[in-house]
């Protein structure tokens, strides 16, 4: 990997080209962000920097988080990311990373956090067959079939049930740039991210392209 950036998704939207073609996108507002750490081989043994995302209010923030900023010289940020990257000399702390270190044509990954549904029954969550609600089966409401068998009489470890659907990291991989608004630090990726809007979202130049 030799880039990176932290967004918050906006929304989606449609974008038109020259040819007519309508292309669905993701709107991300990407940084700026700034480099508050920078790691090398030489004393981390990896090549990383970390970037930090949208202003706080101090009161919000640990000590430990302050001081950390502060030797850094920088203003105190919301969300912080580490992006281990082939080669950091390009980069020191204080830095500024804005959304033009992307083009239209890059091929991204977009990592997200999906919306979080809570305990949810394993119709609405795995799409399972309803059991039957006539010929004396019943009175049941959204339960799923059988799910064992009889020998052995028993159900299966990691059957589709029952419990906590959502809220869990998410990767898009190979998602094209369609546009970047270097001015707004927009970026259009067609297509759609995880997460609902004003999620935070991690992007890095794709590791598959």
């Amino acid at each position: 990997m030799n880039k990176g950036i932290i967004g918050k998704k906006i929304g989606m939207t449609q974008i038109f080209l020259e040819s007519g073609e309508v292309i669905p996108v993701t709107v991300i507002e990407a940084g700026p962000c700034a480099v508050v750490q920078k790691k090398t081989v030489e004393n981390d043994g990896y090549d990383a920097i970390q970037l930090g995302f949208a202003d706080v209010a101090e009161k919000k923030v640990t000590n430990p988080v302050k001081g950390h900023f502060k030797k850094a010289n920088i203003t105190l940020k919301r969300h912080l990311k580490e992006f281990r990257l082939d080669d950091t000399s390009a980069y020191n702390v204080g830095d500024e990373v804005k959304a033009d270190i992307f083009a239209a044509g890059d091929k991204i990954d977009v990592t997200g956090t999906s919306k979080g549904h809570g305990y949810t029954g394993a119709i609405k969550r795995w799409s399972l067959s309803m059991l039957g609600k006539t010929h004396g089966i019943g009175p049941i409401h959204r339960q799923s079939g059988s799910m064992g068998v009889i020998d052995p009489a028993r159900i299966f470890k990691n059957k589709k049930m029952a419990g906590q659907w959502g809220n869990e990291q998410v990767t898009i991989l190979n998602l094209d740039v369609v546009r970047v608004d270097a001015e707004k630090n927009l970026i259009a990726v067609k297509g759609a991210v995880p997460g609902p809007k004003g999620g935070i979202v991690f992007i890095r130049n794709s590791v598959k392209a």
